[in-house]
């Protein structure tokens, strides 16, 4: 099978990248490397350009037999498309719409699509399932929740199959070692805690610490990026078997609080890691946890790094070798 990975070379997009390729499939990447990294992906045939660009996909579905296509493509930071909605609407929206036109014209009919919990906006009940109601509350969670129905509509007309995948928090790293989490700037939690250790910055601020919550931290649900890796694969196969579109959450089905992520980070790295409480962040709830219960059954998911301490280790075997990320 030959899988079009689109944002192939970004950090979630690598690591499943990785994944495929160690279960013998054939992997295509395309990517404008405004975000992701050349040097995550190799020994693949890399595309480097924007989903825009009619040509560059042309070229790939000539180039190459495409069986099945996951896409990870997209501007995801929830504070800069409050700023910016229309580039949000234009890189993830229309980004898509130029896709899946190019794979119904190549009859290509098979796509997993790399989603959001953002869709759910403040969440009804903990832990969240996917019949719950979805009425985001950032442009972010928009675009994705509007590309879920550009497809569940061209499903309907064209026979495109798809697998919408609402995940929650990724982190951790490649086991092994090979690759990591590398953004500029960085945003999430658990590298910015691993910064602090590295000396990189001088502490790190919890949003808050009077949220109803057991220590008064924001709790999340944090699922190792391999799993999450291996959640799209068995999704592929899924769709090829099956030909029956779905909607997945991917989650650990438990959450940690910010200082229990801190903790956790200082006793991986052994270091002291200074934490300050600053203002509560407008939009954060106070506990987002998913169900993924769905995903187990129907595609016979396992996580294989739940605790939240190999995800924290794998994390920081990865920054504090590559303190520069993919930088010499």
């Amino acid at each position: 099978m030959t899988i079009l990975v689109t944002g192939g070379a970004g950090y979630i997009g690598s690591h499943t990248v990785l994944y495929l390729q160690e279960q013998g499939e054939k992997v295509v990447v395309l990517d404008s490397l405004q975000k992701g990294h050349k040097q995550a992906v190799v020994d693949v045939p890399f595309y480097q350009g924007e989903l825009h660009d009619n040509a560059v996909l042309d070229r790939i579905f000539v180039d190459n037999k495409i069986d099945a296509v996951i896409h990870f493509a997209a501007d995801s930071l929830v504070g800069e498309s409050v700023k910016d909605p229309l580039k949000y609407y234009d890189n993830n929206v229309i980004g898509t719409h130029h896709l899946v036109k190019k794979m119904i014209e190549y009859d290509v009919k098979t796509i997993v699509f790399s989603s959001t919990a953002a869709t759910y906006g403040e969440p009804d009940s903990i832990p969240i399932q996917e019949s719950d109601t979805t009425v985001p509350t950032n442009p972010y969670g928009e675009t994705k929740l509007a590309i879920e129905k550009l497809l569940k509509w061209s499903d309907q007309a064209y026979g495109l199959k798809s697998v919408c995948l609402r995940y929650f928090n990724a982190a951790g790293a490649d086991p092994e070692g090979r690759i990591g989490e590398d953004h500029t700037p960085e945003t999430h939690l658990i590298p910015i805690v691993l910064q602090v250790a590295l000396g990189q910055r001088d502490n790190v601020k919890m949003f808050g610490d009077d949220y109803p919550t057991e220590d008064g931290t924001c709790v999340r649900d944090y699922i190792h990026v391999m799993d999450l890796a291996q959640a799209h694969y068995l999704a592929v196969k899924k769709l090829k078997s099956t030909k029956q579109s779905a909607i997945y959450n991917l989650g650990n089905g438990q959450g940690f609080s910010v200082k229990q992520v801190i903790d956790t980070c200082r006793n991986v790295t052994e270091h002291d890691i200074p934490a300050e409480v600053a203002p509560r962040r407008a939009g954060d709830p106070a506990i987002l946890i998913a169900s993924s219960e769905k995903a187990k059954t129907e595609l016979e998911w396992t996580p294989q790094y739940p605790e939240l301490e190999a995800i924290i280790s794998h994390a920081w075997d990865w920054h504090h070798n590559n303190p520069n990320g993919f930088e010499e």
